[in-house]
């Protein structure tokens, strides 16, 4: 059925049910799993006038820095979930990139079968302010997605 699942995550709270659920499918079907988080670029605004800021390479260079802290944290934590369980997977963070094209990239590029996600089930305004990753990738995605609340 599914021999190779992308699970992604953010390292929140809510995504640790989405990386719990998709490992625990993961075991029971005997599936490859991929861990993918994402982390996107540094912000740069453009000023009401019509100028940009540009960020000193200082700034700029400590915020992926600290990214990829951020990022290697979180895969840590996610493959030691996974050891635990007996799931083998291989982790892997994407820097400066938008979630969701790279979580649909991702699964086409590794040929996966399945992609395990959670979603903050936001609605209304904090939907429309914030987005919704989930919403991308269902709408985008070549291959079933999963979505866990």
């Amino acid at each position: 059925m599914y021999h190779h699942i992308l699970i992604s995550t953010d390292g929140s709270e809510t995504a640790a049910k989405g990386l719990d659920h998709g490992l625990t499918l993961a075991k029971t079907l005997g599936a490859k799993v991929t861990i993918v988080t994402v982390t996107e670029a540094f912000p740069i605004y453009a000023a009401a006038a019509g100028g940009a800021w540009v960020a000193p390479i200082e700034v700029s260079g400590g915020f992926e820095e600290s990214q990829k802290e951020l990022a290697d944290g979180i895969l840590r934590t996610a493959k030691e979930a996974a050891d635990k369980i007996g799931v083998v997977a291989e982790v892997l963070h994407i820097p400066n990139a938008q979630p969701a094209e790279a979580i649909v990239e991702t699964a086409k590029v590794r040929d996966c079968s399945l992609i395990c996600m959670s979603s903050h089930g936001r609605r209304g305004l904090g939907r429309l302010l914030l987005g919704s990753q989930t919403a991308e990738v269902l709408a985008h995605s070549p291959v079933p997605v999963l979505v866990v609340r």
